[in-house]
């Protein structure tokens, strides 16, 4: 009996030794070790979000992406699946697990290898929040003290829920929730049970056993977790064999934007930048925009459309590249789908390989693998481009146009998509374009464009976008473009005169003007386009047919001084505007965001809104950290001021006499600016509503078009106005114009300033509905304003434009804008702010009150 009483004191003391070594070790550790508490109240690493107004993700920032979940949230078969794998006995042992300890250092003793894991999910946890992942025995040690102290702060759901969101699984995700998106495109609920056996593989090696980069592997991997889930009775024979035999059909799935601005998201980007310094990337920040999803993506097609007419109407520029030459073996279609695989998406185009052509068609091979189909009518306009002014004559077979080896671009067909094939998205511009039969053949725009629209109210943006693929171009050309803005100003030269005492039924001269410059030494001849003169002309009329020689007139008569003094109140910069008449064509240089929210004036009654795009900001817990007040154009805010009780009334009334009173008063600090009167943004929109709508009698042939006449013709509304504007030679086209609640300014041109917009002849293979001619501003960027506002103003109620209080009219003769007791076709009931009406009337023989003025020449 002594050697078992020997043997029962070796053991005694083994265990008191052993107790007293690891009290050592943890009070020579406790001071290294970081408090567990803080985990309470951990901050994962989550990316921030961009959403519309209306709750669509538009971007996504940060290097880790992360869905940060609930435990009861998260699926039981996925909870099972990571607890069989990493820790069965998770529930039951107190954060550090002795037999799995025993099992690896027997393992270790025998095979002299580390190579049985025993850490527990709790362990794991200490490791991923504290500690690094080399592998000592003193990190060891800590983790384990860690793993006791984390048992005792947390429940044991806390420590899976960390686990859960923390784990590193491949390809940037971190926890399972992103891991279901990036592998599956999935939320975790609607995962099957062969793919939360894959990702509940990953843990132990996320690249090694990465589904898309290592298959095979990825499959073991999932053989061994669905294997431990049967052992644990998680799972029965039946349901293990099953999603043992189902292929591994994990693909790479980007963030799940659901709605197109990249150039929104990138100012969103840098103002949060901004503001919230490098923080914002990982403080799961929710930014929510003033754009909708329904105008954003109207402005994105319209945009598209029109930028891709232009172009094609100018010709064909080709391959772009050639995989094989004429007589050459063709590629295989493996190695074609390698060539195309490196080309990006460009919003709708793909790149695709010619295989072969007959007469009246092309052969495809669509990037990602489709075979299709380009018809002879989805070719035909493509004629050789020559110059921006001249195109080559019309192709009569498809080989004129295309060759077996040509890589080019194409769009599928909405009518024949083939819906059970999806398109890899680029990350910045998520058309996910279903896999189509039939393509039509394109190209990737040289031209640039943007669309921007605003709301006149409070300068919300509701729309935006800087060019036709954000891969294609990072320039913001709505932001950064500063493009001379053609007959666009104009509209602020006619508010001058009018400020200045000028009607709608002013007259001035529309005749040829030649000025001799002694500085330059050459004459100044501006002209009208096109090249009509009418000779007297009431302003009205000359607005809307944007009259050159009419504006250059005003200019004189008011002053360039007071004209640069005006347009400054509209935001525009002083300091950078021409100081010489040809300001009155639109020689100064503004971005299309300066030019909408200045035509916000005349839509709002007079006030200055300044443009923004952030709505709010949410923290990581919904709490909101920024909300935009935006200063308001209101009438009947300042209206409300005036009539506001003193402080002496207020003070007087028993009670609280706040309580008592129904107005909630405008403060004028949250009121925006007005810098023209009620009355003069009204006659201006009068002459911009001529623009679209026109005038006179067509039925006594004196009627006239505006140059925006198009607008009227699509949208078939009286609550619009608008104004054309094209520079010399053509090199930016533009229209502006809005309703009264929304403003919208369409650009278009090349970023070289060195190339003009040009001019298309008649393509023979085209219908008759084909636009030619030379560009300018109504033909070239007004059909993308007037595709924008189709959708924009779809069902919104038509508003007419309301006369302020100070306006009234009076029936006038159309030809000398005097007052007449008529009241035929020759006469007009025209708006006057009150005091400014003709005091004459029209004599029956009045001859021009122009008849004497003689012409400057030189």
């Amino acid at each position: 009996m002594k050697w078992l009483k020997r043997l029962l004191f070796l053991i005694f003391l083994g265990f008191s030794l052993g107790l007293a070594a690891v009290t050592a070790l943890y009070f020579y550790f406790a001071p290294q070790l970081p408090d567990v508490t803080t985990l309470r109240d951990v901050q994962l690493q989550t990316p921030m979000r961009v959403f519309s107004a209306d709750g669509e993700l538009i971007s996504q920032f940060g290097e880790k992406r992360r869905i940060p979940l609930q435990i009861d949230e998260v699926p039981e078969q996925m909870l099972q699946a990571f607890l069989a794998t990493e820790d069965a006995r998770f529930y039951s042992h107190p954060g550090i697990d002795p037999i799995g300890i025993t099992r690896a250092a027997v393992n270790l003793i025998a095979t002299g290898e580390k190579s049985q894991g025993a850490s527990t999910i709790t362990q794991q946890v200490a490791r991923n929040f504290f500690l690094t992942r080399e592998k000592t025995y003193i990190r060891k040690i800590k983790e384990i003290f860690l793993a006791i102290k984390i048992e005792q702060e947390l429940s044991k759901d806390e420590i899976l829920a960390l686990y859960l969101n923390k784990i590193p699984l491949g390809y940037r995700s971190f926890g399972v929730g992103a891991a279901a998106q990036v592998y599956y495109g999935k939320t975790v609920d609607q995962l099957t049970l062969p793919q939360i056996a894959v990702i509940a593989g990953l843990p132990k090696a996320p690249s090694a056993l990465n589904p898309i980069r290592s298959p095979e592997r990825a499959r073991d991997r999932r053989r061994v977790v669905l294997g431990r889930m049967l052992e644990t009775g998680y799972i029965d024979q039946a349901s293990f064999d099953e999603a043992n035999q189902a292929p591994i059909t994990a693909t790479y799935h980007g963030a799940e934007i659901s709605l197109a601005a990249p150039y929104l998201a990138e100012m969103v980007r840098q103002q949060i930048l901004e503001q919230f310094g490098e923080d914002a990337y990982t403080t799961g920040m929710d930014v929510y925009t003033t754009v909708t999803a329904k105008r954003q993506n109207a402005a994105t097609d319209a945009l598209r459309t029109n930028l891709k007419s232009y172009d094609q109407r100018h010709g064909f520029r080709g391959a772009i590249k050639q995989l094989w030459k004429d007589q050459e073996p063709a590629l295989s279609q493996e190695d074609i789908n390698k060539q195309l695989a490196s080309l990006p998406n460009y919003g709708v185009l793909r790149a695709a390989a010619v295989i072969s052509t007959t007469d009246n068609s092309a052969n495809i091979l669509v990037k990602g693998g489709k075979l299709g189909v380009i018809a002879w009518d989805h070719m035909k306009w493509a004629r050789r481009f020559i110059t921006d002014t001249r195109q080559g004559p019309a192709p009569k077979l498809a080989g004129e146009i295309l060759s077996a080896g040509d890589v080019v671009w194409v769009e599928a067909i909405a009518d024949n998509l083939d819906t059970a094939g999806k398109e890899a998205s680029d990350s910045s511009e998520p058309e996910n374009q279903p896999l189509a039969s039939s393509y039509s053949l394109s190209q990737l725009p040289d031209a640039g464009a943007a669309l921007i629209a605003i709301s006149p109210l409070d300068g919300a943006v509701e729309a935006l976008v800087g060019g036709f693929s954000f891969n294609q171009s990072k320039f913001n050309r709505v932001t950064q473009a500063s493009r001379q803005v053609g007959s666009n100003i104009k509209p602020f030269l006619y508010s001058a005169a009018f400020e200045q005492g000028m009607t709608l039924a002013t007259l001035e001269n529309d005749a040829p003007i030649n000025r001799w410059d002694k500085a330059m030494g050459v004459a100044w001849r501006p002209k009208n386009s096109p090249p009509v003169y009418d000779g007297p002309i009431r302003l009205r009329v000359a607005l809307a047919q944007s009259k050159n020689v009419v504006s250059v007139r005003l200019m004189r008569d008011l002053g360039i001084d007071a004209v640069i003094k005006h347009l400054a109140k509209f935001g525009f910069p002083a300091n950078e505007l021409p100081r010489n008449e040809s300001l009155s064509l639109g020689s100064a240089s503004l971005t299309p965001m300066q030019v909408a929210s200045a035509y916000g004036s005349f839509a709002n009654g007079g006030y200055l809104v300044s443009p923004y795009f952030i709505d709010r900001i949410e923290d990581g817990e919904g709490n909101i950290i920024f909300q935009q007040l935006p200063k308001v154009a209101c009438d009947s805010c300042f209206e409300t001021i005036e009539h506001a009780p003193s402080l002496g009334k207020l003070l007087n009334v028993k009670g609280n006499p706040l309580k008592q009173c129904d107005i909630s008063f405008a403060q004028e600090d949250d009121l925006a600016p007005r810098i023209i009167s009620a009355e003069n943004a009204f006659l201006v929109s009068q002459a911009m509503n001529s623009a679209v709508w026109g005038g006179g009698s067509w039925a006594h042939k004196t009627g006239w078009n505006g140059t925006g006449w198009r607008a009227a013709k699509e949208l078939k509304r009286r609550d619009i106005a608008g104004k054309t504007g094209t520079t010399n030679d053509a090199k930016d086209a533009w229209f502006s114009g809005f309703s009264p609640d929304l403003v919208v300014t369409s650009w278009i041109g090349f970023d070289d300033f060195n190339r003009e917009l040009g001019e298309a002849s008649y393509n023979a293979n085209l219908d008759k509905n084909q636009v030619t001619g030379k560009e300018f501003g109504a033909r070239t960027a007004q059909p993308a304003w007037i595709d924008f506002m189709k959708v924009g103003l779809e069902g919104v109620p038509e508003q007419a434009f309301t006369p302020p209080k100070n306006v009234s009219t009076v029936r006038i003769d159309r030809t000398t804008g005097l007052l007449t007791k008529s009241s035929d076709h020759t006469t007009r009931f025209e708006y006057f702010e009150n005091g400014t009406e003709p005091k004459e009337y029209v004599k029956p023989s009045s001859g021009s009150v122009f008849d004497s003025e003689e012409e400057e020449l030189f």
